[in-house]
């Protein structure tokens, strides 16, 4: 869809800011991107970067591409950098499965990019993510354990590998400082999960659905954030594949105006 209908109806749901998006899809430099979103009344509040910190092979040119990010989201006035734990593997179809010595190095690198983006006032939210590093509760709990980055989150993502969003947004508590607000189809999510169904073939058949129509348990994950103060941002993301550009008034939009109008009939 063209970036300035997404825009557009965003704006028209109620939206007031948005991520940044894949690489290319919005402009990146700050005197082409801040008037185009002031035009839509919408300003930038982080963007997914995908950093592969495992590897010590990539390593240099990974946290050369994270200081270029970052750099670029703090001079749009953007608060967050979403960081995407990526595999080596193309794609999220595949399991990753780090060793001992991965796993410190994952650490050791992602305390040098908590430093690049702290120079830049950014703050680090991990995103724990179907086919990356970070995936499953376990991860996340390692994560929380030898780290201090942030946490983004993600709740279809934390559900897709086995967790429970609410169970993790309580043990991780002040940790969690951005937030990507997701619901998915129990049978699908099921499917991903056991291994029959690839996760790209299952966005493409409607895993995640608007907000209150699947097996998340929103509320109470919002409930409890609010509960003990969280001040960060609910970001309204639902992955869809199109097959071609929707019809006016249909497509995402009716997805973001169902799960804007359950948002608004949670009771805190």
């Amino acid at each position: 869809m063209d970036p300035t209908r997404v825009l557009s109806e965003m704006r028209s749901v109620g939206l007031h800011a948005t991520e940044l998006g894949p690489d290319r899809y919005l402009p990146s430099e700050p005197r082409e991107l801040e008037p185009l979103l002031a035009s839509h009344e919408l300003s930038l509040i982080g963007a997914f970067v995908p950093l592969t910190l495992y590897r010590a092979e990539l390593a240099s040119d990974m946290l050369s591409y994270c200081q270029r990010a970052s750099g670029t989201l703090a001079s749009a006035g953007s608060s967050i950098m979403v960081l995407g734990p990526s595999s080596h593997l193309d794609g999220y179809d595949t399991p990753v499965t780090l060793s001992e010595e991965e796993w410190d190095l994952f650490f050791e690198n992602l305390q040098r990019v908590v430093e690049i983006n702290g120079e830049d006032g950014l703050t680090t939210a991990v995103h724990p993510h179907w086919g990356m590093a970070v995936e499953r509760p376990e991860h996340v709990d390692r994560l929380l354990d030898c780290s201090e980055a942030g946490l983004c989150l993600d709740t279809g993502h934390i559900y897709l590998g086995g967790g429970d969003p609410v169970t993790i947004a309580e043990q991780a508590g002040s940790r969690v400082v951005h937030v990507h607000l997701k619901d998915v189809d129990e049978e699908k999510a099921q499917r991903v999960l056991a291994g029959e169904v690839p996760f790209r073939q299952a966005v493409i058949d409607d895993l995640f659905v608007p907000l209150g129509a699947g097996a998340v348990d929103i509320a109470g994950v919002i409930r409890h954030l609010e509960s003990i103060g969280f001040d960060g941002w609910y970001v309204l993301e639902q992955d869809v594949s199109l097959k071609g550009e929707p019809a006016p008034g249909e497509g995402p939009i009716a997805d973001a105006i169902a799960s804007v109008e359950y948002l608004e009939g949670i009771t805190l």
